[in-house]
């Protein structure tokens, strides 16, 4: 029943998570935001919302191990695993994409966070350095987006990304609330049943709250940014499979962390920091090639990078 219990939770919250993001993209899009500006925030913080409820519950139940093994499993699942099928399905052309700047604020907020996690445990004064970097990148972010809104005079260019998952453009404002009241009540409901029914996993079969957390609660809640990649990619819109993933570990680490942290503190074990951290850092090295040399993301590397997660998970089950 627990296992029955946990997939119930983790429908709830992608179908939650998904009328979140169809309500958030249809408004921001309607305000003339550009795409990729809406994939590293409205999609990323959207798609991150589950992974920020369940953070948070755990946090209040005392299980911090979901929380902290739910965000660092779900960053290394958004790069090898939710890059590495849509690459598999289509490939990702990553050449025509320019997410350098966005690429180098995930990795200082990585490194903000691996240090964070260094002085374990994570306290409110460290999360609260954490929402102020992240709000710096946010700001970042909606000054470049007014700059695009001013360079392009094609009105057609400045809402480009109208084939967003989730997009459409005669949606009434009812229906948009509508979406957005479905997601607002329906993550929160998700996660208190996910959480609980984690924790009676972990008790019944005597493994850490924290490996489940690392591999199938983060499994579970990287489902919604797995969904927007291969829609993404499909479309051949490598701006927004990227920034997708860019941003929603950027939320993951910096806002998600730091809000979390507001509720109590959140220890890191010398496993979780000398194995999982470590990983995450370099599965997000891993990026750079195709960040700063224009290398695509071929079914080959899809294969890799996939093969890299399925290795990572048996390693943390064994």
């Amino acid at each position: 029943m627990d296992i029955l219990h946990a997939f119930l939770g983790l429908f709830i919250l992608v179908l939650a998570g998904d009328m979140l993001v169809r309500g958030a993209v249809n408004v921001s899009l309607r305000l003339g935001v550009p795409a990729l500006i809406v994939s590293l925030t409205i999609v990323a913080v959207g798609t991150s919302a589950p992974e920020l409820l369940i953070s948070v519950k755990a946090v209040l139940d005392r299980a911090p191990g979901i929380a902290i093994g739910n965000v660092v499993g779900s960053n290394i699942a958004n790069i090898l695993l939710v890059l590495g099928l849509p690459a598999i399905l289509s490939g990702i052309n990553s050449r025509g994409c320019d997410s350098r700047a966005s690429y180098v604020q995930m990795m200082v907020g990585t490194l903000a966070f691996a240090t964070a996690a260094w002085f374990s445990p994570i306290t409110w004064i460290a999360g609260m350095g954490l929402l102020g970097l992240y709000t710096v990148f946010m700001m970042q972010a909606i000054r470049a987006a007014q700059a695009h809104r001013r360079c392009l005079a094609d009105e057609r260019d400045t809402n480009g990304g109208l084939d967003l998952e989730g997009v459409d453009p005669g949606a009434p404002w009812p229906k948009i609330l509508f979406y957005l009241a479905l997601g607002i009540i329906g993550l929160p409901l998700g996660a208190d049943i996910l959480v609980k029914a984690a924790t009676a996993i972990a008790r019944t079969y005597h493994v850490s709250e924290t490996v489940i957390g690392l591999t199938l609660v983060a499994l579970g809640t990287s489902l919604p940014e797995l969904a927007t990649t291969i829609a993404a990619a499909m479309r051949r819109q490598a701006d927004v499979a990227l920034g997708n993933v860019i941003g929603s570990n950027m939320a993951n680490l910096l806002a998600i962390i730091g809000v979390s942290s507001l509720f109590g503190h959140i220890p890191v074990s010398e496993v979780v920091f000398s194995r999982d951290i470590l990983i995450m850092v370099g599965a997000s090295l891993l990026l750079a090639p195709f960040v700063f040399f224009g290398l695509n993301l071929t079914r080959l590397w899809g294969v890799v990078f996939t093969g890299l997660y399925l290795v990572y998970v048996f390693s943390v089950l064994s």
